[in-house]
């Protein structure tokens, strides 16, 4: 997984971007078909917001999150990802697949 951190109005410290490499970590754990993470990470005023663009293979998921604070808006970010990865893992999946295998009595 290629993970590229950037600011916006911000300078990226080595611990925020280690934050955020082990919060989407987790994400590699349910996909194995993650390529590509582009995080940004923005203050305007008193609003941190975290955004994000993971390239699949076949499909881009994007995630935001704003907050008062930075890390909870990382956290919000990669919940939001976590669960858009997988409800696109089980649109992969076919669920009609037992089906078939069954026979049915004539």
């Amino acid at each position: 997984m290629q993970l590229n951190v950037t600011g916006h109005h911000v300078d990226v410290t080595a611990s925020m971007k280690g934050y955020v490499e082990k919060k989407l970590d987790r994400i590699v754990r349910h996909s194995d078909h993650v390529i590509d993470v582009h995080c940004i990470l923005t203050v305007e005023k008193q609003r941190h917001k975290a955004e994000a663009k993971v390239l699949l293979n076949g499909a881009m998921v994007y995630a935001d999150a704003v907050d008062m604070d930075m890390y909870a808006a990382i956290d919000a970010l990669a919940d939001k990802l976590d669960r858009r990865v997988k409800k696109h893992k089980e649109k992969l999946s076919d669920h009609h697949a037992l089906e078939a295998l069954r026979v049915r009595p004539s």
